[in-house]
């Protein structure tokens, strides 16, 4: 459904507020589930439906009023609509890195900001690079009724303000774009922290790892969940959104991870839970607990013997953050070629307006 559907659908799909005009519009919990598969928590009486398991009907959502998405929410009603919706998946789809590398580039003057017609262009080249941002036509492709265009979302009024004439400054979006991130983790979290307890149960910590399985491999990865409950060390640990947050953050570093978790491996023939930790510490900078990597390997050591199964891990890991992103082409590469193609055989004013 995400992967393959226009992004009208998907905002359809998931939307849960229609407007007395027809307009439908998401929650910010509606965002979270569009870009992030996830599962109905385990401690909660949600009635499963659809044919994929895990999945609700939209209406059933659950949320907690986010104050960050009220920030840019410029007629208070707390809800977020199409042009909104494509705007906020093409910035979770691109790395920092990346959009930092546009960003000084249509900042001609070199002052660390850019206006709004500048940083326009910049997201029509960001969306190019993005499956859901290049394939949208403003509602059109399923009769989606949509007000205002993608290019003058509520989003253009709180960065540039109502008259349009304030400019942004690179350092100012960097932390927009962090804050995006964070605020889709703790909406994760607190979809499965259905009781508001502050911590999640294993159980739904290792179904927050596998959601983003291939389903031809996902009842495996299921059993394996299950599994926790006949576990007496595992199945009453609780993750709190600390522990949360730095395993997303791993994911973010997978490249570096993957390069030193395969090659220890090999060298050595397994990699156990305190080589699992060290890699992540030394190489990527972020410290795991235990009750962490437990559930890392009751999950990703298929055959029980001490040793992670490194590519079942690497591969669900992988899927998750390019599930989140949806690139027309993988890499900082694909992005490189969409921008050399652009300014190949596209004017300035092309660009602006596809």
């Amino acid at each position: 459904m995400r992967m393959r559907s226009p992004p009208e659908k998907v905002f359809e799909y998931f939307a849960s507020f229609r407007a007395p005009n027809g307009e439908v519009f998401m929650t910010p919990a509606d965002l979270m589930r569009a870009v992030v598969p996830v599962f109905p928590p385990s401690e909660s009486d949600y009635v499963r439906y659809g044919s994929l398991r895990g999945e609700r009907v939209p209406s059933d959502l659950r949320y907690t009023a986010s104050q960050f998405f009220m920030l840019f929410d410029t007629d208070n009603d707390g809800l977020i609509s199409f042009p909104e919706y494509i705007f906020l998946v093409t910035l979770l789809s691109i790395p920092e890195s990346s959009f930092s590398v546009a960003f000084k580039m249509f900042d001609l003057d070199n002052n660390g900001e850019i206006d709004r017609e500048e940083f326009r262009r910049v997201m029509a080249l960001m969306r190019s690079h993005n499956r859901q941002g290049a394939q949208h036509r403003d509602g059109l492709r399923i009769g989606l009724k949509v007000g205002g265009s993608v290019e003058n979302g509520g989003l253009l009024e709180y960065f540039f303000g109502k008259d349009g004439k304030s400019c942004l400054k690179h350092e100012a979006f960097v932390q927009f774009l962090r804050d995006l991130h964070d605020e889709i983790l703790q909406l994760e979290f607190a979809h499965y922290d259905c009781k508001s307890r502050g911590t999640i149960s294993a159980n739904d910590f290792a179904l927050s790892m596998v959601a983003s399985a291939d389903m031809r491999h996902i009842n495996k990865f299921l059993r394996r969940v299950d599994d926790l409950n006949d576990e007496p060390q595992l199945r009453d640990i609780r993750i709190t959104l600390e522990e949360f947050k730095n395993f997303a953050e791993l994911r973010k570093r997978l490249q570096p991870l993957s390069w030193a978790i395969f090659s220890y491996g090999k060298v050595n023939g397994q990699l156990t839970k305190g080589d699992f930790q060290r890699a992540a510490c030394q190489v990527c900078g972020i410290s795991l607990t235990d009750n962490v990597v437990d559930i890392i390997f009751h999950i990703f050591d298929a055959n029980r013997d001490g040793s992670l199964s490194l590519d079942e891990f690497v591969r669900v890991l992988q899927r998750r953050e390019r599930d989140t992103s949806q690139p027309r082409e993988p890499g900082f590469m694909g992005l490189l070629s969409c921008w050399l193609s652009c300014t190949t055989n596209c004017s300035s004013g092309n660009i602006f307006l596809n």
